[in-house]
């Protein structure tokens, strides 16, 4: 009895205790009540205490490798988890990696992230966050107790300077939207894989990614399907493709390339074209001060200077997710239609060209 409450405890097996090991278990179990400590909490601590102490030999190294592991599998794509592991052997594992998990604190964390933080705070602010989900993961497996000395707000906030304070916001270099049809008429002329990937990209405004990823199935006869598995969002987007995008397929199915599976088909057969292949084109036709993912800022620039195009409509266009969550749940529909006009609009503002190389102006209506 504790407290006016009556508990019962086990001793043990008969098999394993025996009848004077069991009389000493209820004399210790007894004084506790005694002294006012209930013996079941008593002996829960001391077995916790004890996994607890064997857990203080799991390393940093060791508990982060466990964590990659764990998590990888819902991971984009092995990238990331080689980032992940290149990052921590690059910043935390010669100063801690060997230290158990247990110990480390917020000294060692700051010896970390002090040197970095402001010559490299973008790869900084990264190594941080994959320091705190370490920790978190380790404190959950009971490896360790505590606050988690990497977590930012209420803690590290006080201790470090804000990322925009020591980083100026570094935008993607892009081409002003009045010069995209020179450019896409320049294009053109290069001809290559690569070069119909670039213009297939600048008229859907698509990330690099799922343009090279693009798969001959997953193209009807007027709209393209991304995957979810392959979309930033995780949700699938539907593209509508214009007459231009249409004829650069076409295009690609004359050189062969569903014999790859891929629209857009790499040097290595089987295989996608290299994501640095539009990005070395640039480069090729001395457009060093641009790079691809830009083109998707073009794309946005000219929709909200040169149309009455809803914001949201140009937004779902380059496959942003719009509203919170709760427009999210009542917004079932992806505006495709109106999306449709815009990327026609779009493909016809990209091949207008004057013969001195400036584009036509033209302004479309939402209608």
């Amino acid at each position: 009895m504790l407290d006016g409450r009556a508990r019962q405890m086990g001793l043990g097996s008969l098999r394993a205790v025996s009848l004077s090991q069991a009389r000493d278990k209820a004399r210790d179990a007894l004084n506790l009540c005694s002294d006012g400590v209930d013996p079941i909490d008593h002996r829960k601590a001391t077995r916790a205490s004890a996994r607890f102490e064997a857990a203080k030999a799991i390393t940093f190294k060791k508990a982060a490798t466990d964590y990659i592991a764990a998590h990888k599998t819902g991971w984009s794509n092995e990238k990331h988890a080689a980032q992940w592991t290149a990052t921590l052997e690059s910043y935390v594992y010669p100063i801690f990696g060997d230290t158990s998990v247990h110990e480390v604190d917020v000294a060692l964390v700051m010896k970390v992230l002090e040197p970095i933080w402001a010559k490299k705070p973008e790869t900084a602010t990264r190594v941080r966050g994959r320091i705190e989900s370490v920790l978190d993961w380790a404190t959950a497996r009971g490896y360790r107790r505590g606050e988690n000395p990497a977590r930012w707000r209420g803690h590290l906030s006080n201790l470090l300077p804000k990322r925009s304070r020591v980083q100026t916001v570094k935008h993607h270099p892009a081409l002003p939207y009045a010069d995209i049809g020179g450019f896409m008429a320049d294009l053109r002329a290069q001809g290559g894989i690569a070069a119909s990937a670039l213009q297939f990209l600048i008229l859907t405004a698509a990330r690099t990614g799922e343009v090279i990823g693009a798969r001959c199935a997953e193209i009807g006869d007027t709209v393209w399907t991304v995957p979810a598995d392959r979309t930033k969002t995780k949700t699938e987007h539907r593209v509508p493709l214009s007459a231009r995008a249409l004829e650069i397929l076409a295009e690609m199915k004359m050189l062969g390339a569903g014999r790859y599976n891929f629209a857009f088909p790499g040097a290595r057969k089987g295989k996608h074209l290299s994501n640095m292949a539009m990005l070395k084109l640039l480069r090729r036709m001395g457009r060093d001060d641009l790079t691809v993912h830009g083109f998707r800022s073009t794309f946005r620039d000219w929709a909200a200077e040169m149309t009455g195009y809803p914001r949201e409509v140009a937004e779902m266009a380059l496959g942003h997710a719009v509203g919170d969550k709760v427009e999210a749940a009542y917004r079932r529909g992806d505006l495709f239609k109106k999306r449709r006009r815009l990327m026609d609009d779009w493909a016809r503002y990209c091949g207008a060209v004057k013969a001195s190389g400036k584009v036509v102006p033209m302004r479309a209506k939402a209608g």
